[in-house]
């Protein structure tokens, strides 16, 4: 059920936090609602690229794909790898309860 949802983030020092996580809210959101350093500073306008996370490899294909305009700001962003994503292009839903992530570098 809804109430028991979770997300995994990893820090920049590699302690890994387990963060509760509410339905439909933006994983950046979780992430920045925690304490965790996450600038995230256009707010999820995908203005920016202050977000960016790596996303572990087991969960890669339960995400929605990336849109064009994401693939856009993820090239302005350092350290992209190939599970680099937004977080505030992805939404919490059941089936990404325990969820894995880990804050990229900031550059």
């Amino acid at each position: 059920m809804s109430e028991d949802l979770h997300i995994l983030c990893t820090d920049r020092d590699g302690v890994t936090h387990n963060l509760p996580a509410i339905d439909g809210w933006r994983i950046m959101e979780i992430i920045r609602d925690n304490g965790l350093p996450i600038k995230a500073e256009c707010g999820g306008a995908l203005e920016c690229a202050t977000c960016h996370v790596y996303v572990a490899p087991a969960w890669l294909d339960k995400l929605v794909e990336k849109r064009d305009e994401e693939d856009e700001k993820l090239d302005e962003a350092f350290m992209v790898k190939r599970n680099s994503r937004l977080s505030c292009q992805i939404l919490m839903s059941d089936e990404l309860n325990g969820l894995e992530v880990t804050l990229a570098p900031e550059g």
